[in-house]
């Protein structure tokens, strides 16, 4: 038997033993993986207030801190309750015979069947509709790095509300709730297809049909605050511990080995790109390693619950070295204004680490060995075809309802600001508010 030796394993243990029985739950309910779970959703949700928002806020010019700030900010409360409406039954509730497949039913509208007895696993249900939703909060708050500094604000509002139905909802069903990309056993342990991909995407969609900055490329728009970037990068690596590792949904080794190689891809992607800036430009710059370490991050997500530590390793240098190659093509040989770098560092690292896991998830490779494969009898070459598949449907379905839903929001109340409110800064424009007095 584990001996615990920490203060919250010792509670945990307390709770099993002596309050679950009372409750009806002894044989069901599990105190470790319960505690383990709640708290891997404050870590998510710390990710993206603040994490996200300094990492972001940083990033753009001093005159659109606050409407970055407010729009994360906003989206996590709008993207709650959506979720709590009608995104969570999409997602994971049984649907119909002939739809299920697709997309998730109406069982679980406003969360009606939840309550303190539903279970999913080992932990209450409504403890897994909270860590679920921390992901539906953290999907389209990375968006807004591809239309920084020019979208109104009651766009990014309905953009994002219409977004979450109809393309992060659907395509949580493919994967995790029983849909059809399950079925066929795509591997994805902690959203590679379903946040990062999705979101870098999303991303360079928007920022394609709302077109770039006035200025851009010709004008330098460096970060206005490296030192907020930075505060917030390192609340998203101590985050991503629990968006990797409560994705194994229980306190056990696969919880533990997620958080390594988690931590070992990042450390990786941080140097990697830091060698590449050092090579290319002369001088490493803090804004590369802290990019690096997002790209590592990010690329390592869906393999995390099912490499080793040294794939891990590979992974990570190699989303280093990748998505600083992605970042200069995409900005300086395609000229797209993806303000914040969202498709290249997510969009890529996800794709990358979705089809790199075929090889590193292989349990006969040696040093290399993962965890091996969710399907009996997957070889490398037949789950690559699989992983293949999945990257490429998520990737054109996403596109595609993007442009559709952006479409629709330039009809109802218009996309982007006007050139002359864009030149103000949106701050004082939308917010009427500054986030310096100087």
């Amino acid at each position: 038997m584990k001996t615990f030796t920490t203060l919250p394993g010792r509670l945990a243990v307390l709770f099993s033993a002596l309050l679950l029985p009372a409750m009806g739950f002894a044989d069901e309910l599990s105190g470790a993986d319960t505690a383990w779970i709640m708290t891997s959703t404050a870590l998510v949700l710390f990710m993206t207030i603040p994490g996200l928002s300094l990492f972001y806020a940083g990033l753009v010019r001093s005159k659109n801190v606050l409407s970055v700030l407010m729009q994360c900010f906003a989206l996590t409360c709008l993207m709650s309750i959506l979720w709590f409406v009608i995104g969570y039954s999409f997602a994971f509730s049984e649907g119909t015979d002939a739809l299920n497949g697709y997309i998730g039913g109406l069982g679980n509208l406003f969360l009606g069947n939840i309550s303190e007895d539903t279970m999913s696993g080992t932990i209450p249900e409504s403890v897994f509709c909270l860590f679920q939703m921390t992901f539906a909060i953290i999907t389209p708050a990375l968006i807004v790095g591809g239309f920084a500094e020019r979208m109104k604000f009651s766009a990014v509002l309905l953009f994002s509300s219409i977004w979450l139905i109809l393309v992060y909802a659907p395509i949580t069903h493919w994967v995790w709730g029983g849909g059809w990309l399950g079925e066929k056993g795509a591997m994805d342990f902690a959203g590679g297809m379903v946040v990062h991909i999705t979101a870098g995407v999303a991303a360079i969609v928007c920022a394609l049909v709302l077109g770039n900055r006035n200025g851009f490329p010709q004008t330098a728009m460096p970060p206005h605050n490296m030192t907020m970037t930075v505060t917030g990068a390192g609340m998203l690596w101590v985050g991503w511990f629990g968006f990797n590792g409560g994705s194994a949904l229980a306190a056990n080794g696969d919880a533990g080995m997620a958080m390594l190689v988690t931590h070992l891809s990042a450390a990786a992607g941080s140097l990697a790109w830091m060698a590449m800036e050092w090579i290319k430009f002369g001088k490493p710059s803090v804004l590369g390693i802290v990019t690096g370490m997002v790209a590592g991050l990010g690329t390592i997500t869906p393999a995390s619950g099912f490499v080793g530590p040294a794939g891990a390793l590979v992974i990570g240098l190699t989303a280093g070295v990748v998505c600083f190659a992605a970042t200069q093509y995409i900005k300086r040989v395609l000229k797209i204004d993806d303000s914040l770098d969202v498709f290249p560092v997510h969009g890529v690292g996800g794709i990358l680490g979705c089809l790199m896991l075929a090889v590193f998830a292989n349990p006969d490779i040696g040093i290399f060995s993962g965890q091996g494969y969710l399907n009996e009898g997957m070889t490398i070459g037949s789950q690559f075809g699989v992983q293949l598949q999945g990257v490429l449907v998520t990737l054109l379905y996403t596109a595609a309802a993007t442009f559709v839903i952006l479409q629709v929001v330039e009809a109802l109340v218009g996309l982007r600001v006007t050139d002359e409110q864009e030149t103000e800064g949106l701050d004082i424009v939308l917010h009427e508010e500054r986030g310096y007095n100087l």
